[in-house]
């Protein structure tokens, strides 16, 4: 006869939430469906559930949570959390910019309306000039505050899973060799006139490649994208 194994007792989900929390990236990403399975023992721990981490860390994990728990529950992180505006994550301005519609768009994963408030408010950022124009000068970007430039990358990422945002983009650009030419096709930008074809030739979703979001410009040749992404505030993030 065959002998019996043992019965194994369940991780508790306070138990799974910390090994999770612990565990490296790759784990992590493995783990997701672990996470989708065991919704309803997430929202069972109520105020305790963010317990574990930091509003103000560049984080992607509590990101896929509170993304995981809305989609069951659209009342939990205001009414549980605490969060009337629904922005758990701590969004600093330096010029009193509020960022809370940016957290509810990647909350809900509506890429397109984020990527338009990002655009929207890099020209406020940039100047009276950049708004009445429509778009950036490369020359105005070191005039943006760092502070709001890291704020824009983090809630990119943490609404990500970690595949969105300026200091990804950076990255993968600095793993090509700093040749836009070969960023282009690994972020899924279509060089041959994706700017006219905008936002059709856009793909607005979890799925697209790394570093396909945001959308720095509809494009006055790389100057403008390169001088974002080699500003002080996010180099000393990468």
């Amino acid at each position: 006869m065959t002998e019996e194994k043992p019965h194994q007792k369940k991780e508790s989900i306070k138990e799974f939430l910390e090994s999770f929390r612990m565990a490296s990236e790759r784990k992590q990403l493995s783990l997701l469906s672990v996470l989708e399975e065991r919704v309803d023992d997430l929202l069972g721990l109520g105020a305790s559930l963010m317990s574990g981490f930091e509003t103000d860390n560049c984080d992607w994990t509590p990101g896929f949570i509170l993304q995981l728990i809305h989609k069951k529950d659209e009342n939990f992180i205001k009414n549980i959390l605490d969060c009337d505006d629904l922005s758990w994550f701590s969004a600093p301005s330096e010029v009193g910019f509020d960022y809370s519609p940016l957290q509810q768009y990647l909350l809900t994963e509506s890429f397109e309306d984020a990527d338009r408030f990002t655009s929207s408010k890099l020209r406020e950022l940039a100047g009276e000039k950049a708004v009445k124009r429509g778009y950036v000068y490369f020359s105005e970007v070191d005039s943006i505050p760092g502070i709001d430039l890291s704020t824009l990358n983090k809630l990119w990422i943490v609404y990500s899973r970690g595949k969105f945002g300026f200091t990804v983009q950076a990255k993968i650009l600095d793993s090509v060799g700093g040749r836009y030419d070969k960023l282009w096709p690994r972020i899924g930008w279509k060089k041959d006139g994706i700017w006219t074809r905008y936002p059709k030739a856009f793909t607005w979703s979890i799925e697209a490649p790394n570093g396909h979001m945001p959308l720095i410009n509809q494009l006055r040749g790389v100057r403008l994208m390169d001088s974002l992404l080699n500003h002080k505030a996010l180099i000393a993030k990468g």
